[in-house]
C-alpha cells in the first residue's frame, strides 16, 4: 500500500514523460530493435489471444511474488530474508526511478508510433484506467517492475525446485511477462532492461546489508563476551 501511494505521488510531468518516451523509441530504432509495434499489430486480430495477455498482465504480476515469498518463508527462512529485502529495495528503486525519469508507455503514444491501448476493446482485468486517480501513475514505465518482480521470482526460487521440469517453468515466467508487457503496449522492451538492472542493484544492496549486519552482530557478540569476561 505504501509503495502504491508513493508511486502515485511521484508521477512526473507529462511533457517530460513523452519526451523521454521519444528518446527511448529513438534508441530502439537506432539499435534496429524497435519491434514492439509490428509485434503488437501482428496479433491484434486475435481477440482472445490479446485478452489473455491483458488479464495475465493485470493479475499474475501480483500473485507470483506472494507465492514465492510464502514458499521461501516456509521452506528456507534464511533465504527468505535476503530475497524479501531485495524485493523491498527493488520497490524503493522503482519509486525513485519513476520520480527521476517519468516515461510514457507505448500505449499512450501518438498513433503515428503504431501502438494501440489493448486495455480498450479487449477483455481485461477490471476496467481501463481513464483518470490519474484510477491509474495511479501513467508514467511509471521505467523500470518495468513486472520484469523486475517476475525475474525476482525466478532467481529467488531457482535453488528451491528439485524436479527438472520446474526449471523451464521458472525461466518461462519472466519470458512470458516480457511478451505480455510488449504485446499489450504497457512497456518498451528497454523498460525490461531497466527492471533487470534495478533488480541487480537491489540484490547487491540486500547482500551488502546482510554482510554489514552479520559483521555488526559479530562485533556485538565479541564485545558482550569481552564485557562478561572482564566482569567475571
Amino acid at each position: 500500500m505504501l509503495y502504491s501511494q508513493l508511486r502515485t505521488l511521484v508521477e512526473g510531468p507529462e511533457v517530460a514523460a513523452f519526451a523521454h518516451a521519444r528518446t527511448v523509441a529513438d534508441i530502439e530504432r537506432s539499435l534496429g530493435l524497435a519491434f514492439e509495434s509490428p509485434l503488437q499489430r501482428f496479433f491484434l486480430g486475435h481477440y482472445n489471444f490479446i485478452s489473455f495477455w491483458n488479464i495475465y498482465y493485470g493479475t499474475i504480476h501480483f500473485v507470483m511474488p506472494v507465492v514465492a515469498l510464502v514458499w521461501l518463508y516456509r521452506k528456507a527462512p534464511a533465504r527468505y530474508v535476503r530475497w524479501r529485502n531485495t524485493l523491498l529495495i527493488l520497490l524503493g528503486i522503482g519509486v525513485v526511478a519513476f520520480w527521476a525519469y517519468p516515461l510514457a508507455p507505448p500505449r499512450l503514444m501518438p498513433t503515428t508510433y503504431g501502438f494501440i491501448d489493448t486495455a480498450i476493446g479487449y477483455a481485461n482485468f477490471g476496467k481501463p484506467a481513464t483518470t490519474k486517480s484510477e491509474a495511479g501513475n501513467f508514467y511509471a514505465a521505467m523500470p518495468s517492475l513486472h520484469m523486475g518482480w517476475s525475474t525476482w521470482c525466478t532467481c529467488a526460487l531457482w535453488p528451491m525446485v528439485k524436479r527438472w521440469w520446474w526449471k523451464p517453468l521458472l525461466v518461462a515466467y519472466p519470458a512470458c511477462t516480457l511478451f505480455a508487457i510488449v504485446i499489450t503496449g504497457n512497456h518498451w522492451w528497454l523498460d525490461a532492461v531497466g527492471g533487470w538492472i534495478a533488480l541487480a542493484i537491489a540484490y547487491g544492496l540486500a547482500t551488502l546489508g546482510a554482510v554489514l549486519y552479520a559483521r555488526f552482530r559479530a562485533v556485538t557478540r565479541a564485545s558482550a563476551v569481552a564485557t562478561a569476561s572482564a566482569n567475571a
